[in-house]
């Protein structure tokens, strides 16, 4: 796997409470990250393990206009047909490298728009955990996770939830992106630091319009690449 970039987690927190003397001029100024005990990290290593783990509707998705509450919408990349966060998702993977794991449903969501309007709200009302049908067994050699998800309602959509709480994140970093349809990324970056308290939630998360999706390969290229030096 491709490795361009990481923050190594247990390594950079061994760094911090070390003092071993790495340089303030490895970081950049608006890339940091913390955990919920205020344990944070600025510097960048360029060694780690990158998942890119996203939920997104599915592929080869024929319906027009089913971006009902943020990231359903479909992107034509070179003909293929990919929903919002599989597109920033792919960019961001051929910028910096790292596995790409899509985070996929027992259930398939609807792809008309009142139907997903309503299964997204009726999940959020229940609390519900939508059962997962992709795994992963090499989740523990990861030390950096890219997270990204469609703002559903002013949260993450549920199946992030389910997917948050199925592993032990311990320390390493989450690097959030997410698309939304107006709300921006609300309390979602709270939410990840609450549900996985010891990892190292990047605070510098990518937030994309559902709009601007189709023309934001340079803006996901330059934020991707902000994460290296």
């Amino acid at each position: 796997m491709k490795k361009l970039f990481a923050i190594t987690a247990a390594l950079l927190l061994a760094v911090h409470l070390s003092a071993c003397g790495r340089e303030d001029t490895d970081t950049t100024a608006n890339t940091s990250a913390a955990n919920s005990s205020g344990e944070s990290l600025s510097s960048i290593d360029s060694s780690a393990d990158i998942l890119i783990a996203y939920f997104s509707v599915p592929e080869d998705v024929d319906t027009q206009g089913v971006d009902a509450v943020a990231g359903a919408s479909v992107v034509l990349n070179d003909g293929e047909k990919m929903g919002n966060t599989e597109y920033v998702a792919d960019l961001i993977q051929q910028t910096i490298g790292g596995e790409l794991f899509r985070i996929e449903t027992t259930a398939s969501y609807p792809l008309d728009h009142d139907p997903l309007v309503d299964q997204a709200a009726d999940e959020q009302d229940n609390n519900a955990r939508p059962e997962l049908a992709s795994h992963l067994e090499n989740f523990d050699q990861y030390e950096v996770i890219l997270l990204g998800f469609p703002n559903w309602w002013g949260d993450m959509s549920m199946p992030v939830y389910s997917f948050l709480e199925e592993y032990d994140f311990g320390s390493k970093a989450i690097v959030p992106f997410i698309t939304h349809g107006g709300s921006g990324s609300s309390d979602t970056i709270e939410t990840i630091s609450e549900i996985q308290p010891g990892a190292l939630i990047w605070d510098d998360a990518l937030v994309l319009s559902r709009n601007d999706v189709v023309d934001s390969e340079e803006e996901v290229i330059s934020w991707a690449e902000g994460l290296a030096y």
